[in-house]
């Protein structure tokens, strides 16, 4: 039997008035088209988000590498604000290639000590049952809840009046970042968690293991794209951080990168280019360790992925 295929309706002829489109069938109110739908507005806003954030950060990048001090007329191309002679160069000046250490031995030891702190609270929190734990969930989100300055403050408070044993400097700096920085993998991890659920581990127990050797041969390996995650997200966080730690440094030797920017900045201490060179090395640190992140999440999650499901998806609520 041969099937006869129904010819499209054409659309709506919108151009017609109401009533000469009610008598040719069609309802004489038609519903106006949504202009949040417009693909050329969408674009629009787009582009000029685009442009609004990342034309200011490529103007600092280039005059990084500008042949002379100036910061609005380009002179010709030169290394010499990171390779210089110079004490102005970031290799050479004692101060900015200190900064540099010292941001990147913050950002190592705060993930080392996060990460690990972050992923035992939320397997605490996911495997407590009570009204507790229930309150405790809430202290996930406590760096996302309190405002930063607040925190620093009273972590400056804390470390000067009551602990007194820990000195400021890098020590108060790195409690201040883990504290700071704690609710990252505790959420991330969490989130993972909920999607893997307890079959595994429950299948594990049938087949004779213990609850450790569960959660360490089958929990753990399968918690690892959300720890890695987690440690990306606390590394790059703490390479830009600048509210806890300026709070909580004592001398010229304990300031990062970000500290450093500023107070030369508002005291006309070094140059420009000399600042921009050292603000480019941070934003290069921070998009190394994105791009690495990303990779090797993608082949850690590489079993997992279905179609073109997007690598960090598990970031924004797995």
């Amino acid at each position: 039997m041969a099937v006869i295929a129904e010819k499209p309706r054409p659309a709506a002829p919108m151009h017609l008035p109401g009533a000469q489109r009610e008598r040719a069938g069609w309802p004489k109110f038609l519903p106006r088209p949504n202009p949040w739908r417009r693909a050329w507005f969408l674009e629009s806003f787009t582009w000029l988000y685009l442009i609004w954030s990342i034309v200011p950060v490529a103007l600092a990048v280039l005059f990084s590498f500008n042949n002379g001090k100036s910061q609005s007329s380009w002179q010709g191309f030169s290394l010499q604000w990171y390779v210089g002679k110079g004490d102005t160069s970031v290799l050479h000046n004692p101060e900015l290639h200190h900064a540099v250490i010292q941001t990147l031995v913050l950002a190592g030891l705060t993930t080392v000590i996060t990460v690990p702190l972050g992923v035992a609270f939320a397997i605490g929190i996911d495997r407590w049952r009570s009204r507790t734990a229930a309150g405790l969930s809430f202290v996930m989100i406590f760096s996302f809840v309190v405002p930063e300055l607040l925190l620093a403050v009273a972590l400056f408070f804390v470390v000067t009046q009551l602990l007194r044993f820990i000195p400021l400097g890098t020590y108060a700096e790195v409690a201040g970042l883990v504290v700071w920085n704690l609710s990252w993998p505790a959420i991330v991890v969490r989130a993972r968690l909920v999607t893997i659920g307890r079959v595994y581990e429950e299948a594990a127990a049938d087949l004779g293991a213990s609850r450790i050797r569960a959660m360490w041969r089958v929990l753990a390996p399968m918690l690892m794209p959300a720890i890695f995650a987690s440690a990306v997200l606390v590394f790059a966080g703490v390479i830009d951080d600048f509210v806890i730690v300026e709070q909580l440094s004592s001398t010229a030797n304990t300031q990062p990168m970000s500290v450093l920017i500023y107070s030369n900045v508002h005291s006309a201490g070094l140059p420009g280019p000399a600042l921009n060179a050292l603000a480019t090395i941070m934003l290069g640190f921070s998009l190394i360790v994105a791009v690495l992140g990303l990779l090797v999440y993608r082949f850690m999650t590489r079993q997992e992925r279905h179609g073109s499901t997007e690598a960090l998806t598990s970031i924004a609520g797995m």
